[in-house]
């Protein structure tokens, strides 16, 4: 079984990752205390981080970055940072052919986004609401990708700084707007998600 989730579908700037965990028959016990990241404080989703890792060493996290965004549309942007995500499963030799994918919510996005690859070489996708609260698979991927997305939007600062990506990490608010305001949108934005003027 593979879970799979995504963060920065809602940010106004940055990437949008999507978090692969994979779940092997031979597995231990869950790291105690693995949910929905959502739902952990920043500084507990670090700590769990590793563990996550050791638990499911067979994991991978794929990105789109802002301007494929802007270019694609969200869904189309998720779906080309699942399809790179699982390219590194393959190379970590996972055989996702053979494999069940749980994906939060109740939308497939993902199955067109494999499309274009063999229909032997396919997983089967599920969908499932609340998944990345009920199922271990996905909350350990929605830690993976939350943690990987939150510290390149931190690292992110000291390239364009004044935007607080420490704090807001590229998510809307009325300060982060208010940056842009102050200093323009920057090279991470996602500009056909800002609110434009009006033009005449």
């Amino acid at each position: 079984m593979i879970g799979c989730d995504e963060v920065g579908r809602g940010a106004i700037a940055g990437p949008v990752a999507v978090g692969l965990g994979v779940f092997l028959p031979d597995v231990r016990r869950m790291p105690k205390g693995l949910r929905d990241s959502k739902l952990l404080s920043e500084q507990r989703r670090e700590e769990l981080h590793p563990e996550v890792l050791a638990w499911a060493p067979h994991s991978a996290v794929g990105l789109a970055d802002n301007t494929e965004v802007d270019a694609l549309g969200i869904i189309a942007g998720l779906g080309l940072a699942a399809v790179r995500a699982f390219e590194t499963l393959v190379l970590q030799g996972v055989p996702i052919e053979s494999a069940i994918v749980v994906l939060d919510g109740s939308h497939d996005w993902l199955t067109p986004a494999l499309a274009d690859w063999p229909a032997s070489s396919r997983p089967r996708v599920m969908t499932r609401v609340k998944a990345d609260r009920d199922c271990a698979t996905v909350a350990a991927a929605s830690v993976l990708a939350k943690v990987h997305r939150d510290r390149l939007m931190i690292d992110a600062d000291g390239v364009h700084p004044g935007y607080d990506w420490p704090s807001n990490k590229g998510y809307a608010s009325a300060s982060h707007y208010a940056a842009i305001d102050l200093l323009g949108a920057s090279a991470l934005h996602r500009w056909s998600w800002l609110k434009q003027p009006a033009l005449f």
